[in-house]
C-alpha cells in the first residue's frame, strides 16, 4: 500500500476508537443520569426532605417527629394565606415513610398539643401501633408544654413517655360543644326556618334547646369514644381499667402527677429522651434526623402574602373561617382550638 492508503487506514482506526470511547462514556453517563433521575423522582414522589440533626451512621438512624398544635385534618391549607401549624396529612406521610425505611431504627415523638379530633387522633394511634407491630421500631415520647387529651392519646402506645415538671397532660375524655344563640336571635327578631327529614336531623342546632332524647343519643356516642380512650391507655400503659378511670375524668395534671399516676415514665427534656433512646436500644452511633418538605413557589408566595398583610385580626379571622369546620364534632381536646 502507498502512503495515502496507510494514512486513510490510520484515520479510520482512530475514528473507530474515538467512536467507541464516546459511546462508552455516553452509556455510562446515561446510566448514571437515569439512576440519579430515578432517585430524584422517588424522593419527589415521597414529598419529604431530611435534615440531619446529629451526625452518625446512615444505616442506623433515629427519626424525630413532632406534633405541634391541635390535631385536626383541615384539608389543604390556602396557598394565599399559607396557614402554619400541624399538618395531619404530612404527619401521616412521615409515619408511612418510617414504616418503609429500614435504616430508621427508632422514633422520638415530640408532642406539644391540646389534642384534637377523635378520628385524627385514632388514625395516628393506629399507624404508630402498626409500625410497632410490623417492624418492632420503638417510640419514645417527649412531651412539651402541653400533651393533653388527644395529645396523650397518640402518646399512649409509646414504649416510654417523658414529661417536663411543668407539662400539662391528662385531660382524658371526650367533649362535644356547640353554641345556642336562639334567644339572642329572637330578641333581635331573627327567625330561623328549618325543614328536616327526621326529628334529629338538626341535632345540636344553635337555634333551639336540645331535647333529652337528643342528649341521650349524643352521650352514648361520647361514652363509646371515651371507652376507646380508656382502652388504649390500659393497653399502652399496662394499667387496669380501674386505675385508668381513676384519673380519666377530664382532669389535667403536671409532669410529677403524671409520673405518679403511671401516665408517664420519667422527667426529662428532649435531649434526655434521645439519650435514653440511644442507650436502651444500642443506638449510640445513630444519625438523628427530621423530615421536612421542599418549598414550592406557592409556599414561597404565601410567605410574601403574609408579610404583606401581616398577622392582623381580620386575616386571622378569615383564616379561621376558611380552614375550620363549623359543625359540632367529638373531640379529644383540652381548652380552645
Amino acid at each position: 500500500m502507498n502512503t495515502k492508503r496507510w494514512i486513510a487506514l490510520v484515520i479510520a482506526a482512530a475514528v473507530l476508537v474515538v467512536s467507541l470511547l464516546v459511546n462508552s462514556v455516553f452509556t455510562i453517563f446515561q446510566n448514571d443520569f437515569t439512576q440519579n433521575l430515578d432517585e430524584m423522582m422517588i424522593e419527589q414522589s415521597s414529598g419529604l426532605d431530611e435534615t440531619v440533626l446529629e451526625d452518625g451512621s446512615a444505616n442506623s438512624r433515629i427519626a424525630v417527629l413532632e406534633v405541634n398544635g391541635a390535631i385536626q385534618d383541615t384539608g389543604e391549607a390556602s396557598p394565599l394565606l399559607g396557614t402554619v401549624g400541624y399538618n395531619h396529612e404530612f404527619f401521616l406521610q412521615q409515619l408511612e415513610q418510617i414504616k418503609m425505611d429500614d435504616t430508621v431504627k427508632a422514633v422520638m415523638l415530640k408532642v406539644d398539643s391540646p389534642g384534637g379530633g377523635v378520628v385524627e387522633s385514632a388514625k395516628i394511634y393506629d399507624q404508630i401501633t402498626e409500625i410497632q407491630e410490623e417492624t418492632g421500631k420503638p417510640f419514645y415520647v417527649s412531651m412539651g408544654a402541653m400533651a393533653a387529651s388527644g395529645g396523650y392519646y397518640i402518646a399512649a402506645p409509646a414504649e416510654k413517655i417523658f414529661v417536663n415538671q411543668e407539662t400539662l397532660t391528662g385531660s382524658i375524655g371526650v367533649i362535644m360543644q356547640s353554641i345556642n344563640y336562639g334567644e339572642l336571635a329572637e330578641r333581635y327578631g331573627v327567625d330561623f326556618v328549618t325543614i328536616k327529614s327526621g326529628p334529629y336531623k338538626d341535632i345540636m342546632s344553635p337555634t333551639r334547646e336540645m331535647t333529652d332524647e337528643e342528649r341521650a343519643l349524643l352521650q352514648e356516642m361520647l361514652d363509646d369514644s371515651y371507652q376507646n380512650f380508656v382502652d388504649i391507655i390500659v393497653e399502652g400503659r399496662d394499667m387496669s381499667e380501674e386505675e385508668v378511670r381513676a384519673v380519666a375524668d377530664g382532669r389535667i395534671m403536671n409532669g410529677r402527677q403524671a409520673v405518679e399516676a403511671n401516665l408517664a415514665d420519667d422527667i426529662g427534656y428532649a435531649e434526655d429522651v434521645l439519650a435514653h433512646l440511644r442507650n436502651d436500644f444500642d443506638l449510640e452511633n445513630a444519625e438523628v434526623f427530621e423530615y421536612g418538605t421542599s418549598q414550592s413557589w406557592a409556599s414561597l408566595f404565601s410567605v410574601k402574602v403574609q408579610s404583606l398583610f401581616g398577622a392582623d385580626l381580620e386575616t386571622q379571622m378569615l383564616t379561621k373561617l376558611m380552614t375550620e369546620y363549623s359543625a359540632p364534632r367529638m373531640m379529644y381536646l383540652y381548652g380552645d382550638k
